[in-house]
């Protein structure tokens, strides 16, 4: 008779986030990232910002100045090219990279 498999738990993004304040934090099994802060983040690397918890207001590359207002559960696909994102308060986001 087999033995059933069984399941991972389920990963607490916010929870691991806070863990390392001001930190990305590397998920297991793809090119994921999660960070929980109140400061400026600067980076460079493309792919989906999603926001999980609180606001912020995201700068986007390039001379024009643009910027997104990111809310829970909205993301913005970065492309190449140093962006900055501004918490407006705690905010806690999901970088998803491309692989």
């Amino acid at each position: 008779m087999r033995r059933p498999l069984r399941a991972e738990p389920p990963l607490h993004l916010l929870r691991l986030a806070r863990a390392a304040p001001g930190e990305w934090v590397a998920l297991p099994g793809g090119p994921l990232r999660v960070l929980w802060t109140r400061g400026p983040v600067r980076a460079a690397q493309p792919g989906w910002l999603v926001c999980l918890s609180g606001e912020a207001v995201l700068d986007l590359p390039g001379p024009q100045g643009d910027f997104v207002r990111l809310r829970p559960g909205e993301g913005y696909a970065l492309g190449p090219g140093e962006w900055g994102a501004q918490p407006l308060g705690e905010v806690t986001l999901l970088l998803v990279g491309e692989a």
